[in-house]
């Protein structure tokens, strides 16, 4: 078996317990961005599984949108990252 070499690591542990690896990441090709696809790219990114640079290049992501994601999953926590959501935790 061959494992395709790829930068930074393949897997990593998170506060739970468990354990987070680049299987778990949505499709490249997501276009559709649900809570959990958003939680699981916010994760990895806070995490250290991918950069920030990664994260954006592979899912196409703007600085402002992924920097948002991030910041409202660490605020106010994954809930956050839902549409219906924004407003309740939008800063006035």
């Amino acid at each position: 078996m061959f494992l395709k070499k790829i930068e930074g690591p393949r897997a990593v542990r998170l506060p739970d317990g468990s354990t987070m690896t680049r299987a778990d990441l949505p499709p490249k090709e997501t276009r559709r961005w649900v809570a959990s696809r958003k939680a699981a790219v916010v994760r990895a990114v806070t995490f250290g599984l991918l950069t920030h640079d990664q994260a954006k290049d592979r899912y196409s992501l703007s600085d402002e949108e992924l920097l948002e994601w991030v910041q409202a999953a660490t605020r106010h926590g994954e809930d956050a990252l839902k549409v219906t959501r924004v407003q309740k935790y939008r800063q006035p």
